[in-house]
């Protein structure tokens, strides 16, 4: 495998989501490498947001971004199908909420579509050992999940920096509080691939904030 590459991916949940097309048309235009699109189910998490039916409403209206849902769901085998239909790219979801991770992760390649799996913050980073062979990216949460704008949990890091050492050809995606005044701590760790919420979206200048987020990133993987 290659070498990781820098990938910014805005999380449009504190966005209009009654214009979500233009929305993420505006994160694309600004430079995003892929859409995050947050799933919550108020069950896993006390939040709402959307489900398949909007993806694929979304897949419509933007035809060939990079689209990863990140599920935060009780029950992700039953959305893997109604994902990959909808035209997902890559599916990501918590091992707190899968009885079998590997069974999920070879479903949702079945279906298709690349493997993500998320770590909530309390749960040990050395999970990932039965089942790493079978993902293409492990999401380290850098805040509870469920909700937009928490403060960035810093001593989750170590986490990344885990798992830089011991994969250095995973993908590595931090969510949760990520921003200009974070990134280096991300970058540092050996995070690539980078979700930004607020930070991108409520930015005067979206395209710049993330240029800063990309080079600050790029010149940490460099020395990786």
């Amino acid at each position: 495998m290659s070498s990781p590459k820098c990938r910014i991916g805005p999380s449009v949940l504190n966005a209009d989501l009654a214009d979500l097309h233009q929305e993420s048309q505006r994160m694309l235009d600004s430079g995003a490498d892929y859409l995050h699109l947050d799933v919550m189910d108020g069950h896993f998490v006390p939040n709402l947001t959307f489900g398949h039916p909007v993806v694929k409403c979304l897949r419509n209206k933007i035809k060939d971004a990079f689209m990863e849902t990140h599920m935060m769901v009780s029950n992700p085998d039953q959305w893997i199908e109604p994902m990959a239909d909808a035209g997902v790219d890559q599916y990501t979801f918590h091992v707190e909420s899968s009885p079998d991770v590997r069974s999920t992760c070879r479903k949702v390649r079945e279906a298709g579509m690349k493997v993500g799996v998320a770590l909530k913050p309390k749960t040990d980073v050395s999970v990932v050992k039965d089942y790493i062979d079978q993902a293409d990216m492990v999401l380290i949460m850098t805040v509870e999940p469920g909700f937009g704008g928490q403060k960035f949990m810093t001593d989750m890091m170590p986490k990344v920096r885990w798992l830089r050492e011991n994969y250095p050809t995973i993908d590595i995606e931090v969510d949760g509080g990520v921003g200009p005044s974070t990134i280096q701590q991300c970058a540092q760790a050996g995070a690539n691939m980078i979700v930004s919420g607020t930070a991108v979206s409520k930015a005067p200048n979206p395209a710049s904030v993330i240029k800063e987020l990309r080079e600050t990133v790029n010149k940490s993987l460099v020395s990786l």
